[in-house]
């Protein structure tokens, strides 16, 4: 059955989120070179790749965590290149980070209740938790229990369900299904896919290629940190360079 969660309406700009050859790295190592995509309102969009191809810190750079060395990226129309993380949370691009990142000395309720300290969402607070709670039950039943009491799979939906209080456009998932049992790896997609059709726009950055693929519209390939291919979600499972190098056949 399908879950009202009415977290947001995405803005009508065909471009919603879009990176223009950006490049991005540490200590003076590049590690994002020239990496160009873009994500439309209302879609769905993997970018995937092995470990090291540069995934997480092309996320981190969106978000505001890493320094843009070359390029530029805007959202919502506006250009946020440079932009604190602060900032861009406030415009409505919410993360999810790899890991999950929750803080384990506080509840649930108290880690969501973070989540949702924006001025954008202030007002919002007891709604967004109610709406996260008929997302995810299992928080309901654990609000009371500290977060890092939880198990890998409660902790990946509270990580979501902070960011879900946030009153986000968009959300960005990093390696959302990074150490979960199948059976929870199917719920997180499951979930990706509920939040799309509510209305939500997803960046979807995994090392799952073929779940990743199957489930969004459009998805861009990253090999040592540039976009190798890119195309419809279909395509791309179906294109030999693809199934042999991360499919395995």
């Amino acid at each position: 059955m399908s879950v009202d969660v009415g977290f947001t309406h995405n803005p009508p700009a065909t471009r919603l989120l879009e990176a223009r050859a950006v490049s991005a790295g540490y200590g003076g190592a590049v590690v994002v070179d020239g990496v160009s995509f873009h994500v439309a309102s209302g879609e769905t969009v993997a970018i995937v790749g092995g470990n090291g191809a540069g995934k997480t810190t092309l996320i981190r750079t969106l978000a505001g965590m890493v320094p843009c060395l070359g390029g530029s990226v805007a959202f919502a129309g506006a250009d946020i290149t440079g932009w604190d993380t602060p900032r861009i949370c406030e415009l409505g691009l919410a993360q999810v980070p790899e890991g999950r990142q929750v803080f384990a000395p506080l509840t649930v309720e108290d880690n969501l209740r973070l989540g949702g300290m924006l001025r954008r969402s202030r007002r919002d607070t007891r709604r967004n938790l109610e709406r996260v709670y008929a997302l995810f039950p299992r928080l309901f039943e654990r609000r009371e229990q500290l977060a890092g009491t939880l198990s890998g799979g409660e902790q990946q939906m509270l990580a979501i369900g902070r960011a879900l209080m946030a009153n986000p456009v968009m959300v960005m998932l990093d390696e959302p299904s990074l150490g979960l049992a199948p059976m929870m790896v199917e719920q997180m997609f499951t979930t990706v896919s509920e939040l799309n059709r509510e209305g939500i726009s997803i960046l979807l950055v995994e090392q799952n290629v073929a779940e990743s693929l199957r489930l969004c519209s459009r998805g861009y390939v990253l090999e040592n940190g540039q976009v190798a291919l890119e195309g419809a979600g279909a395509s791309l499972l179906a294109d030999d360079r693809v199934r042999q190098a991360y499919l395995g056949f």
